[in-house]
């Protein structure tokens, strides 16, 4: 062995001891998978018939120019967005609608695209009626039939839905075949390029 520099230890290490006190295995892994699919099926029993994924969230933009053109879901509709919508703020959570104080509407854009996910949400609302009012139900308390007939919403609530792009088809004509791009770029480049010496030779030749 290489022997060390200046005073230090000599290395003699003895890596095989208990080698197996140091091994992680993973055979609990498909136990867990039950355990967790069993604790989120009790979680939806429990919440039932409220979805699975908790109160409707806004449509946001990220922050800082390097993310605001990713959209996102955010923590909670604004009180403006509430207002235009005609929801109560402290209506708002009862029926599983999140509210964030502190949010502000900076664009038109977004404030109708937020007013309008909360109108869609509002049209297939069901809302049960409290035991206590079962004889006298309020204004939008469900009658027995829809609540009979309801079923709970699972996976994301109102998922974000990206507009794909159309497009267009365009038949290729023989003009298009013969066009030359690269010489034609080429060609406009030096036109650029040569722009002054062109006007300098033009004016002297006007000054002769």
């Amino acid at each position: 062995a290489k022997m060390v520099r200046h005073n230090n230890v000599i290395p003699n290490g003895h890596w095989k001891k208990k080698w197996q006190f140091n091994v992680k295995t993973w055979f609990n892994q498909p136990a867990r998978k039950l355990r967790r699919r069993n604790a989120r099926a009790e979680k939806a029993r429990a919440l039932f018939p409220r979805p699975t994924a908790g109160p409707l969230r806004p449509v946001v933009r990220g922050q800082t120019i390097r993310y605001n053109s990713k959209q996102k879901l955010g923590r909670g509709f604004s009180l403006e967005e509430l207002k235009e919508a005609g929801i109560p703020r402290k209506l708002a959570p009862t029926i599983g609608i999140a509210v964030d104080n502190r949010r502000r509407n900076r664009s038109l854009e977004s404030l109708q695209e937020n007013v309008n996910r909360l109108k869609a949400y509002k049209s297939n609302l069901v809302v049960f009626p409290r035991a206590r009012n079962a004889k006298k139900p309020k204004a939008m308390d469900a009658s027995a039939e829809e609540c009979a007939t309801a079923g709970q919403a699972k996976g994301v609530l109102m998922p974000i839905s990206k507009a794909q792009p159309k497009l267009e088809k365009v038949a290729i004509t023989s003009d298009m075949k013969s066009f030359a791009a690269y010489s034609k770029l080429r060609v406009e480049r030096m036109n650029l390029r040569m722009t002054g010496i062109r006007a300098k030779r033009a004016k002297e030749a006007e000054a002769e």
